[in-house]
C-alpha cells in the first residue's frame, strides 16, 4: 500500500485508507486531504508525487491550483461583507457597480452573481484566455453585454465569470480587489496556505496539475447557452502551467491551497461563522448560505443543482443532507461542510479526472470522513 505522512485521530484513520488505496491504484498522483471535526483537525495528510513522472515526493507545504474550488473563497467574502452590513445581497448590483445595468441588467441582484442565475455565464464579446488576467478589461465587457437568459431562478453554471462578477462588487465596495481581500481579512488572519493570485515567492510549491482529456462540451449543439458558456474562452486543463494564469486573480478558478488550507478556512461555515477563535460572520449571516436561490437541471453542469448563497445545497444529484454545503473543482476538488456533524472535508489533488464535476475519489474521502464522525 502507498503510504502517506501527516496525522489523522484513531476515529479517521479510515480516511488515510482510502487516500492510500487511491494512490497504490494510480487514481491519484499526489493528493492531500485534511477533516475539522467541532474546531478540530482530525485529519491532515498526504502523499504521492508532484509531478506525473513521480519524481518529486508531495510535501506538507505542497499547493495546487483547486480551479473552482476557489468560488468558496469569494462566497465567504461576499457573507463577510453582508455581516459588516456593506453589501447587501438582495440588491441590485448596480447599487455598487453603476455600468453593470446596461442592456437590461438594472435588476439583476448581488444573489444572482452568488446563483449562477445572472444569464452572465460566459463572454459575449470574443476573448482569449489570457484577456481574462486583465481584470479592467474582462470585467468591462461583463458590463456591457447583456443576460443570455432572463429567468433568475434558472440556474446555469457560470464557470469563470462568477469570480469576475463577484469580485468586481467586491472591489467597488472595498476599494481592493478580492484576492488582497482575502489574504488581508481572511487566510492570513487564519494563517492558511490559500491564494487567490499566487505570489512568486510561493511557486517552488506549486504541483502541477496532470491535466484531464475530457471535454464537457463535446455533444453540446453550438448555438446553446451551455456550448458558449464553455467556450467563451475555452480553458485549456493544462492553463496552471503557465505563469500567467497562477500570477492572476480569476477568483472563479484559479486558486492554490492544500486541504489543510482549504479545510481551516471553509470550517468557518460547519462553525456558523467562526473558526480558531475569529469570528467572521454571525449565524444568521450564515443561515443565508442554506437559502435556497436556484433548483433544477444545470445543463452546463450536466446534473440537477440546488444552490444556496454560493454553496452547492443537497438534491438528487449531492444528496448531503439538510445542513450541508459543498462546491468542488474541475477534475475533482473538493471541500464538503456539514454543520450538523460539524465537519469539514477537503480534498486536494493533482491528477485530473472526469471533467467539471469530477469524480468519485473526493466522495469516497468525503463518505469515509462522515462515517467516522457519525461513529
Amino acid at each position: 500500500m502507498a503510504a502517506t505522512e501527516g496525522t489523522t485521530t484513531d476515529q479517521f484513520s479510515s480516511v488515510r485508507d482510502v487516500l492510500e488505496q487511491h494512490l497504490e491504484s494510480g487514481q491519484d498522483v499526489g493528493a492531500s486531504v485534511a477533516v475539522y471535526e467541532k474546531g478540530e483537525l482530525v485529519v491532515d495528510i498526504w502523499g504521492g508525487f508532484v509531478d506525473e513522472a513521480k519524481s518529486v515526493p508531495w510535501s506538507r507545504d505542497t499547493i495546487v491550483n483547486v480551479w473552482s474550488t476557489t468560488k468558496t473563497m469569494t462566497f465567504l467574502v461576499a457573507l463577510m461583507l453582508s455581516d459588516r452590513g456593506e453589501l447587501d445581497l438582495f440588491a441590485p448590483v448596480v447599487r455598487y457597480w453603476p455600468e453593470f445595468g446596461a442592456n437590461g441588467k438594472e435588476e439583476i441582484e448581488v444573489r444572482h452573481l452568488l446563483s449562477h442565475t445572472a444569464g452572465l455565464s460566459g463572454w459575449q464579446a470574443p476573448i482569449e484566455p489570457r484577456r481574462i488576467a486583465d481584470w479592467e478589461y474582462s470585467t468591462a465587457l461583463l458590463a456591457a453585454q447583456a443576460p443570455w437568459w432572463e429567468d433568475r431562478t434558472m440556474p446555469r453554471y457560470h464557470v469563470l465569470t462568477q469570480g469576475h462578477l463577484i469580485g468586481e462588487v467586491v472591489r467597488r465596495v472595498t476599494g481592493t480587489t478580492i484576492g488582497q481581500f482575502f489574504k488581508t481579512e481572511v487566510a492570513d488572519v487564519l494563517g492558511a496556505d490559500f491564494f487567490i493570485g499566487l505570489p512568486e515567492s510561493e511557486e517552488s510549491r506549486v504541483a502541477l496539475v496532470i491535466p484531464t482529456a475530457v471535454d464537457d462540451s463535446e455533444g453540446m449543439a453550438l448555438d446553446s447557452i451551455e456550448y458558449r458558456t464553455l467556450t467563451s474562452p475555452r480553458i485549456a486543463a493544462s492553463l496552471p502551467h503557465e505563469q500567467w494564469w497562477r500570477a492572476a486573480e480569476i477568483p472563479a478558478a484559479n486558486g492554490h491551497g492544500n486541504a489543510r488550507s482549504v479545510a481551516t478556512i471553509q470550517q468557518i461555515v460547519a462553525n456558523k461563522g467562526h473558526a480558531n477563535g475569529h469570528r467572521f460572520f454571525s449565524e444568521a449571516t450564515g443561515e443565508l448560505i442554506f437559502q435556497s436561490q436556484a433548483r433544477g437541471f444545470d445543463p452546463v453542469l450536466g446534473m440537477d443543482v440546488n444552490i444556496g448563497m454560493g454553496y452547492g445545497l443537497t438534491s438528487p444529484s449531492v444528496p448531503i443532507g439538510p445542513r450541508g454545503c459543498f462546491w468542488g473543482g474541475y477534475g475533482g476538488s473538493v471541500i464538503v461542510i456539514d454543520q450538523e456533524l460539524e465537519l469539514t472535508v477537503a480534498y486536494m489533488m493533482n491528477k485530473m479526472l472526469g471533467g467539471l464535476t469530477g469524480d468519485s475519489r473526493g466522495s469516497e474521502i468525503v463518505f469515509a470522513a462522515a462515517l467516522a464522525a457519525m461513529g
